[in-house]
């Protein structure tokens, strides 16, 4: 297709972001209809944002939430609890002005020196060390994970060896190698979380869930 007729097809009235995300949105909402696809209201909003972020919509069906996941997350959010990625890449993603609003702060320790040679000490990933760093924290903290299964294994081993309980997991590494298992630890346990189900995932994915109930707070206390 000649360069005249892609800028036929292109919407030239769409060229602002807050428009362009508006439409996104529309555009999803009209395809899940057309798939017979209802949300519940709650899980409405953050799996919305998990399409848009990827343009996937396999997200409708494979994220899973535990029992009135999404108010105990706003809750913790609320309430002032720390966020900890496993990737900057999440860090970076998560729209931090709206989480300090409530007095929350986000870290990421994959970084840190100290982590990176007690992990090439110890035989173990850097995500693996840094979340037995991160259950040093002295709050609730919200685990969000997009990018490393070892994470998952961490947080999980700790908690069924009754040494830590996490307030929350957001689950959603992407990739082959221990993925789905890790994955389906934290979804069998009696914890509080958000996992999507497969090999799918990442860090945008991540941060996208993490803003999605960050917006949603917004929205509603603005109506």
């Amino acid at each position: 297709m000649d360069e005249q007729n892609i800028r036929k097809k292109i919407n030239t009235e769409l060229m602002n972001a807050a428009l362009i995300e508006a439409k996104s949105f529309e555009i999803i909402g009209e395809i899940l209809e057309e798939k017979g696809i209802v949300l519940s209201p709650e899980e409405e909003p953050v799996i919305k944002r998990c399409i848009h972020t990827t343009a996937d919509f396999d997200y409708a069906d494979t994220l899973t939430f535990s029992k009135n996941a999404v108010p105990v997350l706003k809750k913790l959010i609320t309430e002032g609890a720390d966020v900890v990625t496993d990737t900057n890449m999440a860090l970076t993603g998560i729209n931090k002005k709206e989480l300090l609003k409530y007095g929350g702060e986000i870290h990421c320790y994959m970084a840190e020196e100290d982590v990176a040679k007690e992990a090439k000490e110890r035989q173990l990933t850097r995500a693996f060390v840094s979340m037995e760093r991160a259950m040093r924290i002295e709050r609730p903290v919200i685990y969000v994970v997009g990018n490393a299964p070892t994470a998952l294994i961490s947080l999980m081993d700790a908690y069924e060896q009754k040494q830590y309980r996490p307030a929350f997991i957001i689950g959603v590494p992407v990739g082959f190698v221990n993925v789905e298992a890790a994955k389906e630890l934290v979804v069998e346990s009696n914890l509080d979380y958000i996992v999507n189900r497969g090999r799918k995932g990442g860090s945008n994915v991540a941060a996208a869930i993490v803003n999605a109930v960050l917006y949603n707070l917004r929205e509603e206390s603005n109506n």
